[in-house]
């Protein structure tokens, strides 16, 4: 059967192929997009991500420093999320293991399919596998109430610019951003000087304000608690409601 333009009925070209393809990915990304409205504004549970290298090896200071700081955080309640993999996630898995060690669900792996990291590391009660870096963040971004940046390289650098541009461009709001070590106040220093200090004009004075550089983790616990103390506030203002019958 031939149609008015003289084609078979049921075949396509390459740019009839292509377009239907095109369409369709537009309309998978809709959905996504539609299904990141759902991120709740106050989660059952309260999970701290805590990026950093994974190269760091065990028993380094930094190693230590960020297991001391996920299990200070775990014992408080906190829920700690990570990439999954080795070096200071592995130290934030196994800090949470030790200060929640009768709550696997406490120490969270959301990790990536990638060829030269294949294992999950031993600490990790729960864990998640994702193909893709963009359903990787995405998840994150997703889980967390909160932030800790710790050392690490260009993958942690991603991960920080990420929460950092949607902090900005409030599509996350009420969310810590929290960056540990010299290493973090140079780069924002750097920012500052070359995006603002300059007048470029590149980014806002009060962008600069939103990542927040401490020293030690003993900072950072600190200005975890003082967020996870309101966040529980709120928490048990809607804790009746959430155990209220049906009417």
């Amino acid at each position: 059967m031939i149609n008015s333009y003289n084609k078979p009925i049921g075949v396509i070209d390459d740019d009839e192929a292509l377009n239907i393809v095109n369409n369709a990915v537009l309309r998978l990304w809709d959905t996504v997009d539609e299904l990141s409205r759902l991120r709740p504004a106050h989660t059952p549970d309260y999970h701290v991500t805590i990026f950093g290298s994974a190269r760091i090896q065990e028993g380094t200071p930094a190693y230590e420093a960020v297991k001391q700081l996920a299990s200070e955080l775990a014992a408080m309640g906190c829920r700690i999320v990570t990439g999954g993999g080795p070096g200071l996630m592995q130290a934030a898995n196994e800090g949470a293991c030790h200060g929640a060690p009768d709550h696997p669900e406490a120490s969270v792996g959301i990790r990536i399919d990638l060829d030269f990291e294949q294992e999950v590391n031993d600490f990790v009660g729960h864990v998640f596998e994702h193909k893709t870096f963009f359903s990787r963040l995405h998840h994150f971004i997703m889980r967390s109430n909160a932030f800790i940046v710790t050392p690490g390289g260009i993958g942690t650098l991603l991960e920080l610019s990420m929460v950092w541009q949607l902090l900005q461009v409030r599509k996350l709001y009420d969310t810590p951003l929290i960056l540990v070590g010299e290493m973090w106040h140079e780069l924002v220093d750097w920012s500052r000087l070359f995006m603002v200090d300059n007048g470029a004009g590149l980014a806002s004075p009060v962008d600069m304000q939103i990542p927040v550089v401490v020293d030690s983790i003993e900072d950072a616990v600190h200005l975890i608690r003082e967020h996870h103390a309101k966040w529980q506030a709120v928490d048990r203002e809607l804790k009746p409601l959430r155990t209220s019958p049906p009417r």
